[in-house]
């Protein structure tokens, strides 16, 4: 049975749909079998894997208004062993258009529920904030994992996400545990980012993982070619540091 692990802070900037993507090509190339559900409406998970928006007709939007199944929404990418649910700016109006809907948290956890089994992960990479589509995504996840970059305000907005995530354990997920809290952007000149490393490390102990991702040129390039960093640049160091992350994930579960 897949496991399902949404990516997810609300605080934007700090590599969550990089970690995202570059998490399930590392998987894939790890060659586990993967599903990347866009679930942001900025869609920016999808063209980073190299599909736009007019390479597809139906997305996470259609989706979680019950307009299709996950198969029908799923697109093969050319990254190994990586299928993709896209999203586009429609997703925008998911809140106000599921306002009426009875038991709208569980939305995800009951359409993906028809391809669980098909994949070894599924990553949701979550919009930067704590509405109505991280919550169905928590909701519906085994785990979460929280990216964190090595800057300043890092812990900033840290205690509001881990909040939300004691109430959908206590509430909607009694079986949502955090996967674990991963550094990011981490640049090995600056005293601040090795502060930062410490601190987290202080508060959060083993809930950090040992992997740490690099503030790395090819990493910012990689989107804009619509590849992941692992068909982009496969000898950096972001390259190495994902696959490192993602060994760290297969071993972890």
């Amino acid at each position: 049975m897949g496991k399902i692990i949404s990516i997810s802070n609300q605080k934007g900037g700090v590599g969550k749909t990089t970690t995202s993507v570059s998490l399930a090509a590392a998987l894939g190339i790890l060659e586990k079998k993967i599903l990347l559900i866009d679930a942001d409406p900025q869609g920016n998970a999808s063209s980073g894997i190299g599909v736009n928006s007019e390479d597809f007709k139906l997305s996470t939007y259609d989706l979680i208004l019950n307009k299709c199944i996950p198969r029908d929404a799923i697109i093969k990418t050319n990254s190994p062993n990586l299928d993709l649910i896209p999203a586009n700016i429609d997703l925008v109006a998911i809140e106000i258009e599921l306002v009426d809907v009875d038991k709208r948290e569980y939305i995800f956890k009951d359409v993906l529920k028809s391809v669980k089994n098909d994949y070894d992960f599924i990553i949701i990479d979550c919009p930067p904030s704590l509405g109505l589509i991280t919550l169905n995504a928590l909701t519906a996840s085994n785990s979460v994992i929280i990216p964190i970059q090595c800057e300043y305000f890092a812990l900033e907005g840290l205690g509001k996400l881990l909040n939300t995530i004691k109430g959908v354990q206590q509430v909607h997920n009694k079986d949502l545990e955090i996967e674990g809290i991963l550094l990011t952007m981490f640049d090995t000149r600056l005293r601040l980012s090795k502060q930062v490393r410490e601190d987290v490390k202080k508060h959060f102990g083993s809930m950090v993982f040992q992997s740490i991702i690099p503030r790395n040129v090819s990493i910012g390039e990689a989107p804009s070619y619509g590849e992941s960093i692992i068909e982009y640049s496969a000898t950096s160091k972001g390259s190495k540091s994902y696959i490192k992350f993602a060994q760290e994930i297969i071993n972890l579960n």
